[in-house]
């Protein structure tokens, strides 16, 4: 047992070597190493932007550059073992590391002001400022092993940040507008940046007093068996009581008065052997708070002669309080009478202290995913409210009338927004599937169009690539299924926009399947395309997070890899999965397969949610009256430019309680309700309007940043007919006035 205490010593020692300034050192050193070939990644990225973008030998000295800096870096860490080895003063060897990552920082100071210097527009502030983000993040990683290195960096970055957005707007070059939204990005990319720097030091924190905390009482523990051991040989000379006890033990008589006592009884309560002898225990032990029920429960297994395991809170001599496991045994003459009765009692209140720490703890961790919940919701809104904006204002711009130059530059805009919010909507669902929160809500619907529908969205940008995306039905189709239609979208748009994308020549299909039983629709997607394929070492890795088959076809074709991450998820939740098959360079089939329920028949008076429609053609409503409930200022402008050719008679309320009145003074014929709103939010402002006998009820359609089906669910338990998602699109607009 000695060896057990010295092995948990030297396990302590190495541990608090690994946090002395030496060791933090040394692992900061290794892991600027390990991570060298993952930052030249984001370096390739940033310089191929250069490059495409028109400035082929900028991007080569930015890359160059940014390289040697590193290798400058990493050359003076890849010493820093030996150095310290040979004996060389830690606060030098800091010193030196804080300078090279200085350097090094520096030289990113390159890539992030040769756009600017050679553009200047609005885009390239977006690129300097997600530049900067991503090289904050990256360095507050290390914070925790070298606060002067990260420190440095952060400084550097964001300094630069500064120095771009000052010379862009000394230059002219970015409006008014442009400086407002590169304003609004610079503090975002500051909130983010010490965010991130935050959360990475308390980690890190947290994680290294666990694991000391845990050694500590590892140790401790060791030596308390080591103790209990060395005592053993003593204990087997004794009585058969003293052999048995291993822990506090009593002997009693049959009306409970001690009768002996070992030297841990003394220990655990401070009562001699003399002071207990002839006591009843709980007369000697009971506290104030102590439970009358179980002591009571234990005096009556002793009078019925029957063996007892309870807990129970005792008092010690100096008052203290001590939670003890007691295990009472009585002992029988030949008669069957209790002769005595043997206590082993045990101090857990340790083990009391640490049921009360997890209680706080689970208590905490619900607060966590609360707040977690409440940061998704709050981010999904705060980031799609201005991409709204952002991609309608694009689409507005490319329909004025522009020349083709101009028109491909809004078309860039645009494709770039409409790939964040991709990325976005990716992240966000990825978070709440993580949590294991259920993401399916579901209602009747029509299979055969609920699929044409996802297929309608791809089949564009298959024609762009000049290849097919055909649909077959090897099988007949229920007429209605119970089922996540807008999940089932998802997974489509999903797998078939993979097999559209990693497509070059051919085309792609789905076969569409459905067999019925009474326990409900089993339906099988087959999705074969003939692209690139997928390497066989690689196959079983596709469905992992943030994964793709290899670098390369990330930095060719984009994408985040949570697709199929998602979309496996998703289907498990229904019931199914998915499967693959792929021979590199011929093509792949991924099999969908999903659990339906079979539709349920509505009431005749329940309410069913119109769907909006997909019309882009333009309304005109004159003289119709509308509503618009919106506080954020771009999306107003955005609304007012949709609406515009309907000549509606269109009103505009910036917050909750304006709309509630607006609708009784002027009773429009449909609103646009946004959901997030100050002084009375969407919600709460709809049941208000529905709650109104005086009111001819109009049509309301919610407008939301909020994309989780518990807020559709929400917007439609309020009274709303409808649910229109930011970023709006004028078809889906259109679709809803077509209806009303």
């Amino acid at each position: 047992m000695r060896a057990g205490s010295l092995e948990f010593e030297n396990r302590l020692t190495e541990f608090e070597a690994r946090q002395s300034p030496e060791g933090l050192l040394k692992r900061y050193a290794r892991q600027r190493l390990s991570f060298f070939w993952f930052r030249q990644i984001f370096v390739l990225g940033g310089a191929a932007v250069l490059f495409l973008t028109g400035h082929p030998l900028a991007g080569g000295v930015a890359l160059l550059t940014l390289l040697l800096g590193d290798l400058l870096d990493c050359a003076y860490l890849a010493g820093v073992p030996r150095r310290l080895a040979a004996g060389a003063p830690v606060k030098r060897l800091y010193f030196v590391s804080t300078l090279t990552a200085a350097v090094q920082a520096l030289t990113t100071v390159l890539l992030i002001g040769l756009p600017i210097a050679l553009s200047g527009g609005a885009e390239t502030l977006a690129f300097a400022f997600a530049f900067i983000a991503g090289g904050g993040i990256n360095s507050s990683y290390l914070y925790s092993f070298h606060r002067a290195a990260t420190l440095v960096r952060l400084a550097v970055l964001l300094a630069s940040g500064v120095g771009v957005m000052a010379h862009a707007w000394l230059a002219g070059s970015v409006s008014p507008e442009g400086q407002l939204y590169g304003l609004f990005a610079f503090a975002m990319t500051l909130f983010l940046n010490y965010t991130f720097l935050q959360h990475s030091r308390r980690s890190i924190a947290h994680k290294t007093q666990s694991a000391h905390r845990l050694l500590e009482q590892s140790q401790k523990l060791a030596l308390t068996n080591t103790m209990l051991h060395a005592h053993q040989s003593e204990m087997r000379r004794l009585a058969l009581v003293a052999q048995n006890a291993n822990d506090s033990v009593f002997v009693a008589d049959p009306e409970g008065r001690i009768l002996w006592v070992n030297a841990a009884f003394t220990r655990l309560t401070g009562y001699s052997a003399q002071e207990a002898v002839g006591q009843r225990p709980a007369d000697l032990l009971n506290a104030p708070t102590t439970d009358p029920a179980t002591s009571e429960a234990i005096r009556t297994a002793i009078t019925q002669g029957r063996p007892l395991r309870s807990e129970i809170l005792n008092a010690r001599k100096d008052g203290s309080e001590v939670w003890v496991e007691t295990n009472q045994v009585p002992v029988l003459d030949a008669n069957g009478a209790v002769e005595m009765v043997i206590a082993v009692e045990r101090d857990i209140s340790a083990a009391k202290h640490h049921e009360e720490e997890l209680a706080r703890a689970k208590h905490s961790a619900e607060e966590g995913e609360r707040a977690k919940a409440q940061f998704l919701a709050t981010m999904s809104h705060e980031i799609r409210t201005p991409m709204n904006g952002i991609i309608g204002m694009a689409d507005l711009l490319r329909d004025s009338g522009l020349a083709k130059e101009q028109r491909s530059y809004v078309e860039t805009i645009r494709y770039s927004a409409e790939a964040l919010m991709r990325i976005i909507n990716d992240i966000l669902d990825f978070s709440k599937l993580d949590a294991g929160k259920s993401v399916i809500c579901p209602v009747d619907f029509e299979l055969l169009p609920c699929v044409e529908s996802a297929l309608s969205i791809l089949r564009p940008k298959a024609l762009e690539k000049q290849i097919y995306v055909d649909l077959t039905c090897a099988t007949p189709l229920p007429p209605l299924v119970r089922g996540d239609d807008g999940r089932i979208r998802q997974i489509i748009l999903n797998i078939v926009g993979n097999a559209i994308k990693f497509t070059q020549q051919g085309g792609v299909t789905l076969d569409l399947s459905c067999t019925t039983s009474p326990e409900g629709h089993s339906l099988t997607l087959a999705v074969t395309d003939t692209g690139i394929g997928i390497p066989a070492d690689r196959v079983d890795l596709i469905f992992d997070q943030f994964s793709q088959a290899d670098g390369a076809i990330t930095r060719e074709f984009g994408g985040t890899g949570l697709g199929l991450t998602i979309s496996r998820i998703l289907a498990r939740e229904m019931g199914g999965d998915i499967a693959i098959r792929s021979v590199l360079g011929e093509g792949s089939t991924f099999t969908i397969t999903l659990k339906l329920a079979q539709a349920l028949t509505p009431a005749p008076d329940e309410a069913q949610p119109r769907e909006a429609g997909s019309a882009d053609n333009v309304i005109k409503l004159p003289g119709v009256k509308a509503l618009v409930a919106e506080d954020n200022l771009t999306n107003q402008l955005l609304m007012k430019s949709f609406l515009k050719s309907t000549e509606m008679d269109v009103i505009y309320a910036r917050n909750g309680r304006e709309a509630v009145r607006l609708a009784r003074r002027h009773a429009p014929r449909v609103i646009f309700m946004d959901m997030s709103m100050p002084e009375m939010d969407g919600l709460s402002a709809t049941r208000k309007i529905r709650a109104d006998p005086s009111l001819v009820q109009p049509t309301i359609v919610a407008l939301t940043a909020n994309v989780y089906a518990s807020d559709k669910a929400a917007c439609l338990s309020a009274g709303m007919d409808g649910f229109l998602s930011k970023p709006l699109k004028r078809a889906e607009l259109m679709g809803w006035l077509n209806q009303i």
